[in-house]
């Protein structure tokens, strides 16, 4: 092996290593089995109960991030981030801001002694060194990012249900609130994310917040633009005091047939994406296949001509 392949292979180790690190001891939300209360498992509104490891794991990413100086647009915006993923501990922002130092520090001490090691000269290590700090400091945003992503079409994905589940609730004469909170209970284990979500908005109606305020921090939070339009459905009901029950029944039937729509459009493309594979992969090898014995013989019976 050489000296080049050595260092990208102690790169991506130490890359591999460290996310796998920050993800499983803090950023995978902790879902204990077999507990039963009004609140769902998802919701954190205290510190996680993780096992010693990833507790004191934790512990180490929060104090570097405690002691890292902070801006407080930043701050916010972070915690607005966070709250998008599913993370709503009170030092989470302290715990990412850490894992964000530890990646950066040990990314540049890798680029530095891949540079001191193979290189020629010990000067060289500066270049790998800031690289691996900046490309360590930002590769936690980005992983928060997509995971705040797939939170989101997560929530999508159950809120066809949560509407049906609010009809019935609201149909057999319920108010808002407690369907908004049999709904989170129904949704506890299809869609512990989206079940989550309705659980804060029934805390923050319950802390005698105003329904279009909660609503409007709902959507907020969740960034999806299918929930904004259930939220402007329901600010909009409440406001002009139309029928809640078949504006929801509306609203989920056209869901449905929008994701029905989508997923026809996707599998009308699988044609076309299959298109570079085929050509650039799968035909070759038939023509190889194919044309491949015929072409051995051809040269064959041409070299046994000339050489007579």
């Amino acid at each position: 092996m050489t000296s080049g392949e050595l260092l990208i292979a102690f790169f991506l180790f130490t890359l591999a290593a460290v996310s796998a690190a920050g993800y499983a001891f803090v950023l995978k939300p902790s879902r204990p089995e077999g507990e039963s209360g009004s609140v769902p498992v998802p919701l954190a509104l205290g510190h996680p109960e993780l096992p010693a490891a990833q507790a004191a794991a934790m512990d180490v990413f929060r104090m570097m991030g405690e002691a890292l100086p902070a801006w407080a647009a930043r701050t916010s915006e972070l915690r607005r981030e966070l709250a998008a993923a599913g993370y709503r501990w009170p030092s989470a922002v302290s715990v990412l801001l850490g894992i964000k130092c530890a990646s950066a520090l040990m990314l540049a001490a890798a680029g530095a002694w891949a540079a001191v090691t193979f290189g020629e000269q010990a000067s060289s290590a500066f270049l790998p060194a800031v690289c691996g700090l900046g490309f360590g400091y930002m590769f936690p945003d980005r992983v928060l990012s997509r995971l705040a992503r797939r939170r989101s079409a997560l929530l999508r994905r159950g809120l066809p249900a949560a509407l049906d589940l609010m009809v019935l609730s609201v149909e057999a004469g319920q108010s808002l609130d407690l369907a908004i909170l049999d709904t989170s209970h129904g949704l506890r284990i299809s869609y512990p994310d989206l079940a989550a979500e309705f659980t804060q908005l029934h805390l923050e109606l319950k802390a005698n917040t105003s329904r279009e305020d909660a609503l409007r921090n709902f959507s907020r939070r969740t960034r999806d633009s299918e929930i904004q339009k259930f939220a402007a459905l329901m600010i909009d009901t409440d406001r002009f005091g139309t029928s809640l029950g078949p504006a929801l029944r509306v609203h989920a039937r056209y869901l449905r047939t929008r994701f029905r729509q989508g997923a026809q459009e996707k599998a009308r493309k699988v044609g076309v994406k299959l298109i570079f594979p085929v050509f650039f992969l799968i035909f070759p090898s038939v023509i190889l296949v194919t044309l491949g014995p015929a072409a051995l013989l051809i040269f064959t019976q041409m070299k046994s001509l000339v050489g007579n």
